[in-house]
């Protein structure tokens, strides 16, 4: 990954900027501490992975902005790729994946931000935790391998080289030889069920013989009482066939005298009908005379309802005229009251203005006195022209000073409160120390527990191999118990066959089956009981083992804050060199300030201007006071010229009101005229007289309408009974022909019912000479029942026998098969012991972790031999003779010890000062870096280094930058970042950071 330009806006202390890289190969970030270096190299593992410092990814936005964004373009295997990274503050964040063309870039992005980030994984071949393992030393972590014990640098090694999926493998490797394990006992013990019941076969044939003679003689037997039976059931059939024949004959003679009832029932109902009718025929006259007179008062109600219609219509017209004539006659009297008021307010006007008239000779004097004053007034006005720039210079020079005095003065408060702030933050460092210690051991205590949780896991999965191998016993009873349950049932049915050799059964038989097959289904249920309860027992466990695993869970929720809150405090005690820094730059700067405002040592040139002006006002001898004195007088004397304005408008006035009199009395007198014409001769009066004539022409009555709707409601009833009387008329005549309908149906019946008498006569004597032979044919039945139920028990014992010699010969063939499966069984699980062995610590991952320390040590001792003039050298030991080790008993452990080799000998790495230590810190890094960017298959074409040359002294600083640009040759762009002014002159390309008020800024020198 090679970059080509960063875009930020709002990212952490960055508002707006912009870097580009093209043309970079080797360059340094340099600036203050704290003024967003290594900001930027979180830009960069947020827009490609998503991660960066924070604690989350809301804080990563500029404070008292709404979102951020941040856009990387970078080329990578000789394609260039472009990502683009946004999210609104409290919503889920976008992401954009672009690839260049000739054409401009092209959309990679997938459906959704997962799917799109597996798509950038995929073309980079790089992760996150290999990237910062590899490409980026960040700061603080260089020396994170070393100072770990022996014992954990392997398990480091196995994180970076992602050894955990073999550990994966050998847990699924370990679950399944258990299954496998779990699987042979169980048939190891059907085994030997099964060889146990295979030794009944010879005893079983025996008992075969001895049943077949017995079934044969009883079968003789029951064949000739079968004879006889049949002989005196044909008899006894005979009998029953005339008994039913007298019990229909019986039922017809019933049924035939219910319909002659009912018969009787509606020839009554109908003469009741008929009866009804012909009272209503009889009174047809007066029914029309009535309904006659009921369409006479309609007639006369529907034209006394057209006159009301009209004479309504004709009032609502009247009425609309009369609110058109009121209303213009109001009108009319409105304007005259006007025009009256009009004439009446001249008078008092008039009056005043005479009265005005009259005091004219006093405001000819006081115009006199007040061109007098006027004059005085120009003459001070001339001279405070003069005087004024002065007097506004003046004051814009004082309010310039009293601002430089009040910026001084916040800025003096600002620092006062930030040195509050930063002692504040000082006093908490003891308090921080001890609270990083409680996090630890919070942390230790969970730990313990996650390793008990694992445990419990282990036990779970378990025990959900055996509830699975149940499971598959119960479905296997429940087929059974499904087939044996259908084998009943069809043994049960007629013209049922035997199951083993396709032959009709005969009652016998079919009895000996089904009671063999009905202990079959019972021994199966009794196992399907068991299974269901071992089930149960197995669901308990489980629950108890759920519940246990869910408390371990909940007590692990804090484990990752603490850890995170652990992260945080620990960057919180590293800021603290940085404020002690601040905190000295704000005292010196306070105390000079505290001395500027105490003499007044500033603004200089200010206050020596406002001296001088000062001396140019005395001399003019300006005084605000006798100018203002002056202003009063002509003030006081302006109503002259007020009084003069009014007496000539007064003037005015007295002619116009003078023109006026005469124009409204001749306007009143025409508005009188107007109003007696409108009231007597006009449109509108004689339309409203027309309609008065028109309503007393059509001479309509409320009184005489309401009486008629009166009388015509009563004889509403003649109505109903004139619509009865026309439906009378049309069901008479089907009436009377219904009555006779059923007087001859009625005389047919009772003829049936005589006949049907005499053939219940005849059936009865032909039943008395046929005898009962029921009595007989009962004790006959009982004998061959008893004589059945010998068969049945002798062919279900002889079934019995037969299905459990065919059962013991499957039982056989069930034997072998076994036996195969259960060799296949002990074969796998050996087979996964292995492998859950190979898969472990001691398998491929210690074999792997052997074979990359040999090419570690080599590529270590290639770049230490570049930092250090070839004086020191790298020795990796995996293997030591143990404390309790002998001259004749050699235990070797496993360990990962560095040793370091130089002038003086061979030394362990913890005895080495700062800048030595760094030296051999980074030396490992960047060869694990190279180590895990190959096992990637990719190549590392960026090398970042965040701050790792604070420990070095001026030699090792010149040593390092000579092993940089050693290296250089073998990477594309190498970005280093500091804060030391010495380290940074030793590059020609250098990234200036500096952070203002407004954020983070960046400049490019070259």
């Amino acid at each position: 990954m090679i970059p080509l330009q960063l875009t930020l806006k709002n990212f952490l202390s960055y508002r707006e900027a912009t870097l580009d890289f093209r043309g970079l190969h080797t360059a340094c970030i340099c600036g203050p501490n704290g003024a967003g270096k290594s900001s930027l190299l979180e830009a960069l593992t947020w827009v490609i992975w998503g991660e960066s410092r924070a604690a989350s990814e809301d804080d990563i936005i500029n404070a008292g902005e709404k979102d951020v964004r941040v856009d990387f373009i970078f080329k990578n295997n000789h394609q260039t790729l472009r990502v683009i990274r946004t999210r609104h503050r409290g919503q889920s964040s976008s992401l954009e994946f672009q690839v260049e063309t000739p054409t401009g870039f092209r959309s990679l992005t997938e459906k959704g931000v997962r799917a799109t980030q597996q798509s950038i994984l995929h073309h980079l071949k790089l992760d996150y935790d290999t990237f910062i393992n590899s490409a980026y030393l960040r700061q603080g972590r260089a020396d994170e391998f070393m100072l770990r014990r022996p014992s954990e640098r392997k398990q480091i090694l196995a994180d970076l080289l992602k050894l955990n999926q073999y550990e994966v493998l050998a847990e699924q490797a370990k679950d399944l030889s258990r299954q496998f394990k779990g699987q042979a006992e169980q048939l190891e013990q059907s085994l030997e069920t099964i060889q146990q019941q295979l030794q009944e076969r010879e005893a079983i044939a025996q008992q075969q013989a001895t049943l077949s003679a017995t079934l044969e003689q009883l079968q003789q037997s029951q064949n000739l009482d079968q004879k006889q039976l049949q002989q005196l059931q044909a008899v006894q059939h005979q009998r029953s066939t005339w008994q039913q024949q007298a019990t229909f004959v019986k039922q017809q003679y019933q049924n035939l005298g219910s319909d002659c009832d009912r018969l009787t029932q509606d020839i009554a109902v109908t003469e009741a009908q008929q009866r009804q009718l012909s009272t209503l025929l009889n009174q047809e006259d007066s029914i029309k005379t009535g309904y006659s007179q009921y369409i006479n008062l309609q007639q006369q109600e529907e034209i006394l309802s057209s006159k009301f219609q009209t004479y309504q219509e004709a009032q609502q017209q009247k009425q609309q005229l009369q609110q058109q004539l009121s209303s213009q006659v109001n009108e009319l009297n409105l304007k005259i009251r006007q025009t009256q008021a009009q004439l009446d307010a001249l008078r008092p006007q008039e009056q005043e203005i005479q009265e005005t008239l009259s005091r004219s000779g006093e405001v000819t004097q006081a115009l006199e006195q007040l061109n007098s004053a006027r004059r005085r007034l120009n003459q001070l006005d001339s001279l405070q022209l003069q005087v004024s720039p002065l007097l506004q210079r003046r004051h814009s020079i004082q309010i310039e000073l009293d601002r430089a005095q009040a910026r001084l003065s916040a800025r003096l408060d600002e620092l006062r409160s930030s040195e509050k702030q930063l002692n504040a933050q000082i006093s908490t460092t003891p308090q921080l120390r001890q609270t990083v210690l409680q996090v630890g051991v919070e942390i230790g205590q969970l730990e313990k527990k996650r390793v008990y949780q694992q445990r419990v896991q282990e036990k779970g999965l378990e025990r959900r191999g055996f509830q699975e191998r149940l499971q598959e016993n119960q479905r296997r009873y429940e087929k059974q118990l499904a087939e044996l349950t259908q084998k009943i049932e069809m043994l049960q049915a007629q013209n049922a066959v035997c199951p083993l050799c396709d032959r009709p059964l005969d009652e016998a038989h079919s009895h000996h089956v089904i009671q063999k097959t009905t202990a079959e289904q019972q021994e199966v249920q009794e196992q399907f009981w068991v299974v269901r309860e071992q089930l149960a027992v197995c669901d308990r466990e489980l629950q108890v083992l759920r519940q246990e695993y869910s408390q371990l869970s909940q007590e692990m929720a804090p484990y990752e804050k603490l850890l995170e809150q652990r992260g945080q405090l620990e960057a919180r005690l590293e800021a603290t060199d940085e404020v002690y820094d601040r905190l000295y730059e704000l005292s010196e700067e306070k105390e000079e300030l505290e001395k500027a405002l105490s003499v007044g040592a500033y603004a200089a040139e200010l206050q020596e201007e406002l001296r001088q002006l000062d001396a140019q006002l005395q001399q003019l001898n300006y005084s605000e006071q006798t100018h203002a004195l002056t202003r009063g007088e002509v003030d006081r004397w302006r109503w002259a010229e007020i009084k003069q304005a009014k007496l000539e408008e007064a003037s005015k006035r007295l002619a116009k009101i003078d023109a006026q009199k005469p124009q409204l009395k001749a306007q009143l007198d025409a508005l009188h005229a107007s109003l007696h014409e409108l009231q007597t001769t006009s449109e509108l009066q004689k339309r409203v007289e027309a309609l008065d004539q028109q309503m007393a022409q059509i001479g309509y009555n409320l009184t005489e309408h309401n009486t008629l709707r009166t009388s015509l409601r009563q004889a509403q009833s003649w109505q109903l009974r004139h619509q009865e009387l026309v439906s009378a008329q049309q069901q008479y005549p089907q009436l009377c022909e219904r009555l006779e309908s059923l007087k001859h149906t009625l005389e047919q019946r009772r003829s049936d019912q005589e006949a049907i008498n005499s053939q219940l006569e005849t059936v009865i004597k032909q039943l008395e000479q046929c005898p009962d032979a029921s009595n007989e044919i009962q004790a006959l039945e009982q004998q061959i029942q008893q004589r059945r139920r010998q068969l049945d028990e002798q062919l279900s014992q002889q079934g019995r026998l037969q299905q459990r010699f065919t059962q013991l010969e499957s039982l056989q063939t069930q034997y072998e098969e076994q036996q195969k499966q259960f060799q296949d069984l002990q074969r796998q699980y050996r087979v996964h012991q292995e492998l859950a062995s190979a898969f472990g610590k001691n398998g491929i991952q210690a074999l792997m972790i052997e074979n990359i320390l040999p090419q570690l040590e080599a590529e270590t001792n290639n770049i230490l031999s570049r930092l250090t003039g070839n004086q020191l050298h790298v020795q990796i030991v995996t293997q030591k003779a143990g404390r309790r080790a002998t001259k004749k008993t050699t235990k070797l452990i496993d360990t990962l010890d560095i040793l370091i080799a130089d002038a003086s000998g061979t030394r362990p790495y913890e005895t080495y000062s700062g800048g030595e230590a760094f030296r051999i810190n980074f030396s490992i890094r960047l060869a694990l870096a190279r180590l895990l960017a190959q096992r990637a298959g990719t190549s590392l074409q960026m090398l970042i280094v965040d701050e790792g040359f604070g420990t070095q002294d001026a030699d090792g600083c010149d040593r390092l930058i000579a092993a940089i640009n050693a290296i250089a040759s073998d990477f594309s762009c190498i970005l280093t970042v500091t804060h030391m002014p010495q380290f940074k002159e030793a590059f020609q390309t250098r990234i200036e950071v500096r952070k203002n008020q407004q954020g983070s800024h960046l400049s490019l020198s070259v």
